[in-house]
């Protein structure tokens, strides 16, 4: 049974979604604004959220980010009374794995949340195994207890942070197809795939930004290339 944290400032609107969306066989966490949904985030550890655009205290997008500072693996889906534009592009860019506007079919989120879980589930396994640690650069890579280390500087990264950077590793020096890296490492070539991994790209930027040797280009129709300078 998945576990969903709901965050929906309007109590009518959140009751119903929550009995449709706990009869459909899910869990519900529910919270009325952000700061409340960022509070229960820990005690949930959710599967996916669902967080509403517009709400007092503090809104979905900032609650979103705050979240994804520390579990970019989370998905979120965004919920909105508003078409605008901008907004979307906003969520987008946090890596939202889904964005749908007010009012709209229950059973069509329903469908949503299972193919954005679906898709979650399915992510890159090495084939081969490495134990211990192995040289990237100047970093050390250790993929079995999730870490990146250059000199005194040690990010913890993800499961998901892992495989991508053993996959780009592995297939160094070549222009990898983008949707060769989303069918690995996501089991998807959507379009909200691929904005999720532009996301996870930014941040592995930054992890290896330590390193003028090390640097992951994107070529404009073709895909990217994790280059490391002999």
């Amino acid at each position: 049974m998945k576990h969903i944290l709901l965050a929906e400032d309007d109590f009518d609107y959140a009751s119903i979604l929550r009995q449709y969306l706990e009869i459909s066989g899910f869990t519900v966490t529910w919270a009325k604004d952000g700061i409340e949904g960022l509070s229960l985030f820990d005690q949930a550890k959710p599967d996916i959220c669902v967080f509403d655009v517009m709400m007092p205290r503090m809104d979905g997008f900032t609650l979103a980010e705050k979240i994804i500072a520390n579990n970019p693996e989370t998905p979120i889906v965004f919920l909105t009374a508003k078409g605008m534009k901008e907004d979307k592009i906003r969520g987008l860019k946090l890596g939202a794995d889904d964005y749908v506007v007010k009012p709209f079919e229950a059973d069509e989120l329903i469908l949503r949340i299972n193919n954005i879980i679906k898709r979650s589930q399915r992510s890159y396994a090495p084939s081969t195994i490495v134990t211990g640690s192995i040289a990237i650069g100047a970093y050390a890579f250790d993929s079995a207890n999730f870490s990146l280390r250059h000199k005194d500087l040690l990010y913890r990264i993800t499961e998901k942070e892992a495989h991508l950077i053993h996959y780009l590793f592995a297939n160094r020096n070549r222009i990898i197809k983008r949707d060769e890296i989303l069918t690995e490492i996501w089991g998807s070539d959507d379009f909200f795939s691929g904005r999720s991994m532009d996301v996870f790209i930014s941040r592995l930027r930054k992890y290896f930004s330590e390193d003028a040797a090390i640097a992951i280009n994107s070529y404009r129709g073709l895909g990217l290339e994790f280059k490391i300078e002999n």
